[in-house]
């Protein structure tokens, strides 16, 4: 079996307060982005467990390490599978805030769930998915949701995109997900993100939609925040970081024209393209 996991964008991200188990309370809204990994399942003639190969960009972990890893894990002490050979194509960048792993890790769930035809319920892969990272589940979904909680609670939302060019970009910089919250004070919205996504267009996003991780991260590598204003300079509507970066996108009307680095990284979604 044959999939390509799809990334994400966060539109709008607020940091609103820490838990007491550690961990912060955010809002945001998560939009998928058609920037995708390839993923193919394939049952060997002989051997047990899991093989799992890579290409692509470089992958720096220990297989066990890998979410790919942990999600087989996590099924296959739930449900009965054969000797399994997995192999990643690797083209979403990682470090990037964009969730590529994540996403890799909830297509497997599923990808072995229809394969194999474990008849496990959407809420038994939310459930396996949460335990792999805040943004897994969303990966289930696969479609816009507010987040709030850790970042893995859903509710619906009314956004749709699909009219626009989005274009997404990653300046070969890797920012870290703890650097990010030690370099910010969480505090209250001044406006709920569900208000402002669903009551004004992108072209008014600009002074009201905001990424609280900016700020630090932008002082903390330069490069990204000329990114995001490359992206404004070149017509786009709205401009933000995704998640804790480094990766940033632009929302435009028209198709943009702009060159980049040859080390920087680039997907262009068209209007009307949808997620696989």
């Amino acid at each position: 079996m044959l999939s390509f996991p799809n990334c994400k964008i966060n539109l709008g991200l607020h940091v609103t307060e820490k838990r007491s188990d550690g961990f912060h309370n955010i809002e945001t809204v998560f939009y998928p982005l058609n920037w995708c990994d390839a993923l193919e399942i394939t049952v060997p003639e002989s051997g047990e467990g899991i093989t799992l190969h890579t290409s692509g960009l470089a992958i720096d972990s220990p297989t066990e390490d890998n979410l790919l890893y942990k999600a087989w894990d996590i099924v296959r002490q739930k449900h009965t599978l054969p000797p399994l050979r997995l192999h990643l194509y690797k083209n979403i960048p990682m470090g990037a805030g964009l969730g590529g792993g994540s996403a890799d890790a909830a297509f497997v769930i599923k990808m072995l769930n229809e394969q194999f035809n474990l008849m496990m319920s959407r809420a038994e892969m939310l459930e396996i998915a949460s335990t792999l990272g805040s943004d897994c589940a969303f990966f289930i979904e696969n479609r816009p949701l507010l987040a709030t909680g850790r970042g893995n609670e859903f509710s619906e939302i009314a956004v749709n995109l699909s009219a626009y060019y989005i274009l997404a970009v990653f300046p070969n910089v890797h920012s870290n997900t703890r650097e990010a919250y030690l370099g910010l004070t969480p505090k209250k919205p001044h406006r709920e993100l569900r208000s402002i996504i669903e009551t004004t267009p992108p072209a008014d996003w600009k002074n009201l939609l905001v990424n609280d991780f900016e700020e630090s991260i932008f002082k903390k590598h330069p490069v990204i925040g000329e990114v995001k204003q490359s992206l404004y300079k070149a017509g786009a509507l709205y401009a933000s970081m995704s998640g804790s970066g480094s990766a940033l996108y632009g929302i435009f009307n028209t198709e943009p024209a702009i060159e980049w680095p040859h080390t920087f990284k680039y997907c262009l979604q068209k209007p009307t393209a949808s997620v696989l």
